[in-house]
Formats: C-alpha cells, structure tokens, sequence
C-alpha cells in the first residue's frame, strides 16, 4: 500500500519514527539500525511495509531497501513475527545478517533478545535455501571467477550478497580476484569491501 515515506522526522522514540508528510504524522516501527540515521526536524525517506492482521494496522519503516527486504524474508519465517524481526534487524546490519546466516551463526541469532535456539536454527535453515533457490540461476563463472570446485564457497557468498539487494553484475565484478580458498565469511567480507570503495 505505501511503498516509501518521504518527510520531515517529526518524532524519535525507542523502535519508532514519526514522519511528518504534507502535515500528516506517519508512525512507523522501525530499528536501531535506522534510527541512527535520523535527526529530528530533518529530511528522511523510509521504505515502508504495512502489517495487517484482524484488526492491527502496523508500520514499519527502514532507511534501506536492502533492511526492508531482510524484514520481509524474516517475517516470512514460521515464528517470527514483526517484533521479533524488528528485535533482529536492531542487532546489526542487514549485511551482518545475512553473513549469520550464511554461516549458519546461532550465536549471533540467539544473542537477540527473544531470539531461542529453535528459532534461530529455522531461520538459518529456511533462508539460507530460500537464498540458494533465488540464486541458482546466478553465474558466479563469468568473468575470471571460474574455478568450479570452489563454487560451493562462492554460491553461498554471492546468495548472501544478492540478499543485500547487490545486482549480478555488480556482485561478479566484486568476486573477482577474490582468494576462493578462504572461508565464506571472510569472501563477503572481502567483497563487500570493495563494493562499499
């Protein structure tokens, strides 16, 4: 229904942002993550998505696409609700999430307030196929990042990079050169190294 909020910060509180458009206060859920990047009486544009439920009608609001998508993808996890997702994204950045994942981090997960071990082990399982699916198609082969045996490395750094809402091309530009013997952790790292230049 919305798809962004672009306005004045009217209003700062603990997980919320009131975003004043044309003389209407939007208040929208939100994270740490996106709170740091707001001042109050100044500009913002949050990406938005609208939870509906009987008769809830939630906001919430992030100061990235790549946040609203990894909000998307944990909500979409049996179990984890809008608060929970919030409770995660407000533990670091998309980019640390997605490298949890990947790597298959409990830790990182279950160090999240109302995080549990069952929860974070569903998360890592459901998303980190979720991301091989969307990926298959995706050639980590072109360019100079050919060698197949390390593919298994690559596919999985390149599943987490696409969560971030990096293109194909831009992510197979930061791979190469990139030492595919190194752990998979250590190859985003790397990578989004580059990207960030």
């Amino acid at each position: 229904m919305f798809y962004y909020l672009n306005g004045t910060v009217a209003e700062i509180g603990p997980n919320l942002a009131v975003i004043d458009c044309g003389g209407v206060g939007y208040a929208c859920a939100t994270t740490n993550y996106t709170l740091a990047q707001l001042k109050r009486g100044e500009r913002a544009k949050l990406f938005t998505y609208l939870h509906v439920r009987e008769e809830i009608f939630d906001l919430y609001g992030f100061s990235s696409q790549a946040e609203l998508n990894s909000f998307k993808m944990l909500i979409g996890v049996s179990g984890v609700g809008p608060k929970a997702a919030l409770a995660i994204l407000s533990s670091g950045t998309p980019d640390q999430l997605a490298l949890s994942i990947v790597t298959g981090d409990e830790k990182a997960l279950t160090g999240v307030p109302g995080i549990g071990k069952k929860i974070a082990q569903r998360i890592i399982l459901e998303l980190k196929d979720k991301l091989a699916k969307e990926q298959s198609s995706f050639d980590v082969r072109g360019g100079s990042v050919t060698p197949i045996q390390s593919g298994g490395k690559v596919q999985e750094a390149a599943s987490a990079l696409a969560v971030l809402g990096y293109s194909s091309q831009e992510i197979s530009a930061a791979l190469k050169g990139v030492d595919t013997a190194l752990p998979v952790e250590e190859i985003i790292r790397q990578t989004l190294k580059k990207m960030v230049k």
